[in-house]
C-alpha cells in the first residue's frame, strides 16, 4: 500500500451553486478514495491569491482569484491508491468541452472558466494547496471497511 497518497480536492463556487457537492463526493468515494479532511469556506482574496500563485504571471490570473472567491468553495484532502492520478482522471479535461464523458467536467462542467473543481496536479502540489486550508491535526483517520479489496 506504498501507492496511498494525499490529494487536494476543490469543489469551486459554480459547483456549490449547482448544488453539486454531494454529486463530487460520490464520485470520489464510488472509487475508493476517502475524503480525510473537509470544510466548506469563502476564500479572501489573500488565500486565493496563494492557492493561485504558481499562475499569478499569466493574464487569466486576475479572473481566477476573481472567481474562486466569488463564492463558498468546499475544500477537501482525499486519500488513496495514486490519488492524484485517480482524482484527476476523475475530474477530466480543464476545458469542459473537451473532457470526455463520465468524467465530472465532461458530464457536469459548462466552459473553462467554470470547471466545477479544482484537482491537484502532484502529490507536491497537493501538499502546498491543502496546506493553506488544513492543518496536520485537521486530518482524520477513515479506514473503509471494503480496503483490502480495494487496495489489495
Amino acid at each position: 500500500m506504498s501507492d496511498i497518497e494525499r490529494t487536494f480536492v476543490m469543489v469551486k463556487p459554480d459547483a456549490v451553486k449547482r448544488r453539486l457537492i454531494g454529486e463530487i463526493i460520490s464520485r470520489l468515494e464510488k472509487v475508493g478514495l476517502r475524503i480525510v479532511a473537509m470544510r466548506m469556506l469563502q476564500l479572501t482574496k489573500a488565500m486565493a491569491d496563494e492557492h493561485y500563485a504558481i499562475h499569478k504571471d499569466k493574464p487569466f490570473f486576475d479572473g481566477l482569484v476573481k472567481f474562486i472567491s466569488s463564492g463558498p468553495v468546499v475544500a477537501m484532502v482525499v486519500e488513496g491508491k495514486d490519488a492524484v492520478k485517480r482524482v484527476r482522471k476523475l475530474a477530466g479535461a480543464t476545458k469542459p468541452m473537451e473532457a470526455e464523458v463520465g468524467t465530472m467536467r465532461g458530464d457536469l462542467a459548462m466552459e473553462i472558466g467554470r470547471n466545477i473543481v479544482h484537482a491537484a496536479d502532484s502529490p507536491e502540489n497537493a501538499k502546498i494547496e491543502y496546506s493553506i486550508y488544513f492543518k496536520e491535526s485537521d486530518f482524520v483517520k477513515n479506514p473503509m471497511l471494503d480496503e483490502d479489496w480495494v487496495y489489495e
